[in-house]
């Protein structure tokens, strides 16, 4: 029977033509984190179980692709549930890991640490375009700075490099946890109820006030509460300056440290950011990790029908390996999303080397074989990208093929010199 020739469902090949694209935008990416004093690490593709099913990955944890206990390990025989079968998963995002490395390593990093991670992580998804079973993240991520510093260092640096890599007029959508369950509490809902309020609330641009006070109506909720909660939205689309009319309302049910970072956040980004983007207070962000303890964004591209990536506070995720929390924040960028908008407009990498083909007739060989590879050593010195190959029959359309590929010149090399 034929081997398959497809890659598993989920995953793709990449082309040399989206690789090379990958390559750039990453080389962006690491070149403008790296201005803003970032560090780059990695961990392993694999984790253990237990850390990634600890309840802070949200509806992730239920897309963990499990790994079989190997040799003697595994017995299947004796097998009372999965934790006889399964040890380790693979990862499912980045900051799992992060945490983990962070509170083994914590005493050889600085402080505090501004980490850089790309790589792949694996979620059994329901394969569609643009989403895949593995794909890469990029994050970065400042860990021991319990000060808003962190979020305005972490939302400057992902616009710098969204605007390095050519992007406009998207926008960098900001809430707060706190303010989330200030909003709640202002209603009357009861604490108990938040997550399941929150997961119909990020439903809202999706379908609407009418929709969200419908799904709230029908699990039940007091109809008092609900009509309280949607006249909040109503008044923030309303008000003049949003930020202002939450911090009046919320007066008594949020604390004025909250209020006055966030505040902080928003100002200080919005004095010292570029035009290519817009700060935008959105109540209704509500993003699905259940690790978030403060601010949370997510970069919008409205432009381009969707998200970008996002990221939040996590202040108490440390403390789950190491009994003492530590503040953490991070942004993480739709690395997948992003090399998929730019393959769509056609964008082209800037300042590329010249690229010059020698194609070479099948008989040189010898000595004069190697005074070809000669003069391509010899430009490659210059920055020229020289690529050296035998001539084929239809020369024609191997021209044609290289050209689709970038090579803008061509130099053929005969037995005979002279024909050159």
């Amino acid at each position: 029977m034929a081997l398959n020739k497809k890659p598993v469902t989920g995953m793709k090949d990449i082309m040399p033509e989206e690789m090379k694209l990958r390559d750039y935008v990453i080389g962006v990416i690491k070149d403008t984190y790296g201005k803003f004093g970032f560090t780059p690490m990695e961990t392993p593709c694999m984790e253990s179980i237990v850390n990634l099913s600890s309840k802070q990955g949200g509806e992730n944890e239920k897309l963990i692709f499990k790994v079989l206990k190997r040799g003697e390990k595994l017995n299947l025989e004796t097998a009372q549930g999965e934790s006889d079968l399964v040890d380790f998963g693979m990862r499912y995002d980045l900051t799992v890991p992060l945490v983990r490395f962070y509170s083994n390593h914590s005493n050889e990093l600085p402080s505090p640490f501004k980490a850089l991670q790309i790589g792949n992580v694996w979620r059994a998804d329901r394969p569609q375009k643009g989403r895949y079973r593995q794909f890469m993240q990029c994050d970065i991520d400042i860990l021991g700075e319990a000060s808003n510093l962190a979020e305005i260092e972490l939302i400057l640096a992902t616009t710098t490099t969204l605007g390095n890599l050519g992007f406009r007029n998207f926008q960098i959508r900001i809430n707060d946890r706190r303010i989330l369950k200030a909003m709640a509490a202002y209603s009357g809902f009861q604490e108990a109820d938040y997550d399941s309020i929150f997961i119909t609330l990020d439903k809202m641009d999706k379908i609407g006030m009418e929709g969200v006070e419908k799904e709230l109506a029908e699990a039940g909720y007091d109809r008092e509460s609900v009509k309280k909660y949607l006249d909040l939205f109503k008044g923030l689309d309303e008000a003049e300056d949003s930020l202002l009319f939450i911090e009046e309302k919320l007066a008594d049910f949020i604390d004025e440290q909250v209020r006055s970072s966030f505040r902080e956040i928003v100002e200080s980004v919005k004095a010292t950011k570029g035009e290519h983007f817009e700060l935008v207070f959105d109540p209704t962000l509500v993003r699905g990790m259940s690790y978030y303890t403060g601010t949370i964004f997510e970069v919008a591209m409205p432009e381009f029908g969707g998200s970008c990536g996002g990221g939040g506070r996590y202040d108490k995720m440390i403390g789950r390996f190491t009994g003492k929390d530590v503040p953490a924040c991070g942004f993480s960028i739709g690395f997948e999303r992003i090399i998929l908008i730019m393959m769509e407009n056609g964008f082209k990498i800037p300042n590329e080397n010249k690229k010059i083909a020698y194609l070479i007739e099948k008989g040189v060989s010898g000595e004069r074989l190697c005074d070809v590879v000669a003069k391509a050593q010899e430009e490659r010195k210059d920055g020229t990208q020289v690529l050296v190959a035998r001539m084929n029959k239809n020369k024609k359309f191997q021209k044609e093929q290289l050209a689709a590929e970038g090579y803008e010149e061509f130099k053929e090399f005969y037995k005979n010199p002279l024909q050159d």
